[in-house]
């Protein structure tokens, strides 16, 4: 089913939902990384009222980190957050049965200052590159598998310096890498500032080979608690894919979202608003899942038990299938 048939079949469960007598508004917990882009996506859910449109009530807590969001999902604090499908069949290895459901295929790249000697991947050979997110950052390692598939270890022909995703965009503005290998939200602030993209890890996963677009990030909630509030769960889809197509066509709708950014350049809010929109998940859960599994077995190949845990292989609970044929 194409995205567009998926989100007809969303908006019909969400309309029999509705229609139903005497159905309340459903209360959803949700654990947002305060300075994350979910907050982005619900300013405009908020603004344009498909919460209510919806009738879900959504009780949202603010954290400082995802990794708090993953303690606020183990301790049933929080019905939903954002992370990763590693993460989730991960976890579900370990016991805890979890779903997900893509949210953003948008990632990170490789960054080169302007007027950079570095044309290609190949070019970082003795060169050094930051890293953002650490040894088993998830891109990282993609991109090592990639530089592989050419003959070079990158990680023993480069100088690789680990840090922190704001660090390593500081540490690029002030000319002290040679390149840096960042979040998509840093890359645009750096893209704003003149650089250019190398390569988008994105680009590099064909040769890795995934056949589209990969939803590394996506909304995550217990398969138990799913089950029990399936409707709910069906509605709040509905709601954000509407939100979401609202950001990918309405430049007003961005207006509600700037003030969240933490910028007013009207050049750095662009390149947020085009790279949020590259990310917009328009594919099948059947295919998305399709790459996720090739993609796993490259990262758990490269990063080992450390990354993936006990498992593989995605376990085959990882994705959640909203409506039949999702």
């Amino acid at each position: 089913m194409r995205a567009s048939g998926r989100t007809f079949a969303l908006a019909v469960t969400l309309a029999l939902t509705l229609a139903a007598p005497g159905h309340a508004a459903d209360a959803i917990r949700l654990a947002v990384q305060k300075t994350g882009t979910f907050s982005w996506e619900l300013a405009a859910i908020r603004a344009a009222g498909l919460d209510k449109e919806a009738d879900l009530s959504l009780e949202v807590t603010e954290l400082a980190s995802t990794e708090a969001g993953k303690i606020a999902m183990r301790a049933g604090s929080a019905d939903i957050i954002l992370s990763d499908w590693l993460w989730v069949s991960r976890e579900r290895a370990l016991g805890a049965k979890l779903n997900f459901y893509p949210y953003s295929s948008a990632l990170g790249a490789v960054m080169v200052p302007p007027n950079s000697p570095i044309k290609t991947l190949a070019d970082l050979k003795g060169r050094k590159l930051a890293v953002a997110g650490g040894a088993i950052d998830k891109s990282w390692l993609l991109l090592q598998a990639r530089m592989k598939q050419d003959g070079v270890d990158l990680k023993s022909a480069a100088t690789i310096v680990y840090g922190a995703p704001p660090l390593i965009a500081a540490k690029a503005l002030d000319g002290e890498m040679d390149a840096s290998l960042n979040f998509w939200n840093f890359c645009a602030q750096l893209e704003a500032k003149g650089f250019h993209r190398l390569a988008g890890i994105q680009d590099i996963l064909p040769k890795l080979g995934a056949e589209g677009a990969v939803s590394a990030v996506g909304y995550v909630f217990d398969e138990g608690w799913a089950a029990k509030h399936r409707e709910a769960v069906a509605r709040f889809i509905a709601m954000t894919r509407k939100a979401k197509e609202l950001l990918a066509t309405s430049d007003a709708a961005w207006d509600k979202v700037a003030p969240l950014t933490g910028t007013t350049d009207p050049t750095l809010l662009k390149a947020y608003r085009d790279r949020y929109r590259d990310g917009i998940p328009r594919r099948s859960i059947a295919d998305e899942e399709k790459d996720a599994r090739v993609l796993y077995r490259v990262l758990a190949e490269i990063g080992g038990r450390d990354l993936v845990g006990p498992a593989a292989e995605l376990d085959p609970g990882t994705f959640y299938h909203a409506v039949p044929g999702d």
